[in-house]
Parts: C-alpha cells; sequence; structure tokens
C-alpha cells in the first residue's frame, strides 16, 4: 500500500510538473506589430515564424500607420515591430540633422539611446535601406531629362501644372515627406495637381499612366518590374531607413532569446532579397507567408 501510495504521489506530482511546464509554454505570448505595407507584412511574417519555432505563440497584427504602431507599442498592445531609424529620428522626435540622419551607424545609435529611455530596446538593424524615393516611369523620365529629384524640381517650377504625383497621406503631412522635398529643392507643387492614396495603389497609378511620378518605397519589387526609375536625391534629403526590431524592455528581460531568435534575419537579408520579396507578393500574388518561409529555407533557418 506504502509503495502504492508513494507511486500515486510521484504521479501527481509529475502531472503537476507536466501542468506547470505547458502553463509556462503557454504563458510565451507574443504580438508582433506590422505597418501597412507589404514589406510591413513580410518582416513580421519572417519574425513570427522564427519565434513560432523556437516555441512562442505569436500574433500578428498588422495594416496600422506609422504613429499607430509606434503608440501600440509605447501602449504595449504590440510587444514588438519593426520599426524605420529614420521614422524614428524625424517623425517621433523630430530631428533634422542631416549629419545623423543619413548615416546608419549615427542615426541607429541615436534612436536606440533615445529609446532606451522610454523602456524600448532597438535590436540588430537590417541592413537594408528602405528609403522614400520618387518614382517616374523610365520612358517619360528620359523624354522629359529628369534623372534627379533636383531636374524634378526645375521642371515643375517651369511646368507647374504638367506633373501629377500620387502620395499618400502621411507621405505629404510628415517632416521627411514630400513637403520637406519641396523645401529642400526649392518647389512648389499646386494642391491640385496631388493625388492623394494608398501607398500601394501609387504603383499602380504610376504604371498605367494616371500620374506622372509617385513616391514609393527603394526597395519595392514593382520598380524593376514595372519599369519605374528612381530619381537621385541629390541633396541627400531622405534619412536612412534601416528596420530593426523594437522589443518592449520588460518583454526582453523576460524572453532575452528573442534577440539571437531575430537576428538571421538582420544577418541574411539584404536590398536585393527584400526587392524579391515584395515583388513576389504585389507582382506575382503569392501569399505572404509562403514567400516568408520560402526565403528562409533558403537561408536554412527552419529547423
Amino acid at each position: 500500500m506504502k509503495i502504492f501510495f508513494k507511486y500515486a504521489v510521484c504521479l501527481v506530482v509529475v502531472a503537476m510538473l507536466s501542468l506547470s511546464g505547458a502553463a509556462v509554454a503557454a504563458e510565451k505570448n507574443l504580438i508582433v506589430g506590422g505597418k501597412n505595407f507589404t514589406e510591413q507584412l513580410l518582416l513580421p511574417e519572417l519574425a513570427s515564424i522564427l519565434l513560432e519555432q523556437e516555441g512562442f505563440d505569436v500574433t500578428l497584427k498588422t495594416g496600422v500607420g506609422s504613429v499607430i504602431a509606434r503608440k501600440s507599442l509605447e501602449n504595449a498592445q504590440f510587444d514588438l515591430y519593426y520599426e524605420y531609424t529614420g521614422t524614428a529620428y524625424t517623425l517621433y522626435y523630430k530631428q533634422k540633422d542631416t549629419a545623423t540622419m543619413t548615416v546608419p551607424e549615427k542615426v541607429y545609435d541615436w534612436v536606440k539611446k533615445a529609446d532606451s529611455e522610454k523602456g524600448l530596446v532597438w535590436l540588430d538593424p537590417v541592413r537594408f535601406n528602405n528609403t522614400y524615393t520618387l518614382m517616374m516611369r523610365k520612358a517619360e523620365a528620359e523624354k522629359l531629362g529628369i534623372k534627379s529629384i533636383s531636374d524634378l524640381g526645375v521642371y515643375v517650377t517651369k511646368n507647374p501644372d504638367k506633373l501629377i504625383f500620387a502620395l499618400d497621406s502621411e507621405f505629404w503631412e510628415r517632416p521627411d515627406g514630400f513637403k520637406g522635398v519641396m523645401k529642400t529643392y526649392n518647389f512648389k507643387l499646386p494642391a491640385k495637381q496631388v493625388k492623394k492614396m494608398s501607398v500601394g495603389l501609387t504603383y499602380q497609378a504610376l504604371q498605367k499612366g494616371l500620374v506622372n511620378s509617385a513616391m514609393g518605397f527603394a526597395t519595392d519589387g514593382r520598380i524593376a518590374a514595372f519599369g519605374f526609375v528612381n530619381l537621385e536625391d541629390d541633396k541627400y534629403f531622405f534619412p536612412v531607413y534601416n528596420p530593426v526590431p523594437v522589443v518592449r524592455k520588460e518583454i526582453l528581460d523576460t524572453y532575452p532569446e528573442i534577440k539571437g531568435i531575430l537576428k538571421p534575419i538582420a544577418d541574411n537579408l539584404t536590398t536585393e532579397e527584400m526587392q524579391q520579396l515584395n515583388k513576389a507578393v504585389d507582382v506575382d500574388h503569392r501569399p505572404v507567408h509562403d514567400v516568408a518561409m520560402d526565403w528562409l529555407k533558403s537561408k536554412n533557418l527552419i529547423k
């Protein structure tokens, strides 16, 4: 009877330990956020796959603007998301020092230090630079002799009613957006020449000839696929935009392994590869999860 009792007690203890372990595992919940364009769907997807592989239960919440994403992190509605160094520097901290914001290491160190005081930790930066860009159809740009934003400014000044621009509302308003471009390059565009739309639609509008120039992102796969050209930012207006996973400190203190889990994305994802991933989603219309999984497999990051 004593042996049976001891055996029963052991079973109870083992069961309790198992349940305790399950409870701990169940507590490894993370909310990974993302903004409202393709690259910001892919980066959280890559992160979530790697995190889930290491036992985390990840909830993806994507499709929001920059300000909402930032507030969601500060208010603990997101646990982490990929932010761009230039966005934090210019939009959240209202900084304008070109000597800082155009140098990857300088702007990263600046925002990392500033955010540390708010309980937000910047991990390893992904090295590609997804800066803003102004695009034109290559054939039209060549016809008009426009190679740079300076050329564009000169043309607009001489022909204010000729070109129509596709911009999203955020790019129109933010300090590192179009108003800042006009100030730096000394031209003014009549409001009636601006068509505001979501970022994804700017590429379509330009491709269909509904507009003459459009805002976009340097790593977007549609630039090459649609025959666009990026106008040279010859006055170095646009800041560096390296994406970086930003994590709430209390989350990282609880799960310090997050840094190592996400580091392979930073180490392996190049500008050219990001363009191809974006193209696979936007041009080839492949599911985000499949595109992310294929890239991870190509780098032997899936166990």
